[in-house]
């Protein structure tokens, strides 16, 4: 059958990217061979692993199973290049990390140059989404998830706590007013998540003595989006101290019904996958946010 570790390497960045010129531009390649190569391998192994439409690509059924299968030999190449990489006591190699857009703009991306400066031979691939992702099937090292681990095939190493806080701008106090309890809070324009309604549960008891779980009058999918609208005196929020610190310490959010709020600290974690053995890459990257992290106040 004589399968390549390039139409495994091909088939793979197709299915993470979405599409096949995004693989042939990740993968520096033109958009034909890493076509050629896709069709090389279903015509190897005589099946059909991608149903190639005008808009998307979705894997079938065997594609599914083949695709398991060519991540851990990928993974398994990866591990042996670091390996002959470790006997010249050099941590390098390609590093991919994952977390939500705020906790990556807010926190990961100003410890970037220190670390790189650290391990210049250290290839960063920092992606983000605002939602639970599989490490494996995004080919992902290190994940960082705020809130309690469900998952019980992933490590996790705790890197800290976060707690969350009402906030509104001044601008929009001065215009609306400040709501003195959770009632009167419920009058105001309130900015929320449409994609995870469990986002908007606030730290504060209703009426009934219940948390309040608000129905925004703004809502957006991102965290970063709901700060900015804050920012600019759009309404009042309920955001993570991680990404509203320095805001708050600017005093351009102002926290509001603190009296009354439910501080709970969310637990941040960075996790990885269990079964894999971990390279000297991540490791490295792990105890440089463990350091780093517990130098900052996330809370």
């Amino acid at each position: 059958m004589n399968v390549t570790f390039e139409e495994l390497l091909a088939f793979s960045t197709v299915v993470n990217t979405g599409s096949i010129t995004h693989a042939a531009e990740q993968l520096q390649q033109t958009t034909s061979g890493v076509s050629r190569a896709l069709t090389r391998l279903e015509k190897k192994l005589n099946t059909t692993l991608l149903r190639r439409t005008t808009r998307r690509l979705e894997l079938t059924a065997e594609g599914q199973l083949f695709l398991s299968h060519a991540l851990r030999i990928i993974a398994s190449v990866e591990e042996a290049e670091e390996a002959i990489i470790l006997q010249r006591k050099e941590v390098a190699g390609l590093l991919r990390v994952n977390a939500a857009t705020p906790f990556m703009q807010h926190v990961i991306i100003p410890l970037i140059g220190r670390f790189r400066a650290a391990y210049p031979l250290i290839q960063l691939e920092l992606n983000t989404d605002d939602h639970i992702i599989d490490l494996i099937e995004k080919r992902t090292d290190v994940a960082i998830r705020i809130g309690s681990l469900k998952d019980s095939s992933l490590h996790a190493r705790y890197l800290g706590s976060s707690q969350t806080k009402i906030l509104a701008s001044p601008a929009y106090l001065n215009k609306h007013g400040t709501p003195s309890n959770a009632v009167q809070l419920q009058e105001h324009t309130l900015i929320g998540f449409h994609a995870t309604s469990g986002l908007n549960t606030w730290p504060i008891l209703n009426d009934k003595g219940e948390i309040l779980h608000i129905t925004p009058t703004i809502s957006s999918s991102n965290g970063e989006m709901i700060r900015q609208l804050a920012l600019q005196g759009e309404g009042i929020v309920a955001l993570s101290n991680f990404m509203t610190r320095h805001d708050q310490l600017s005093q351009q959010l102002i926290p509001i019904l603190a009296h009354d709020t439910i501080y709970r600290d969310k637990p941040v974690n960075a996790v990885y996958y269990k079964n894999r053995q971990l390279a000297s890459r991540i490791s490295c990257f792990l105890d440089f946010l463990s350091k780093e992290i517990n130098m900052q106040q996330l809370l």
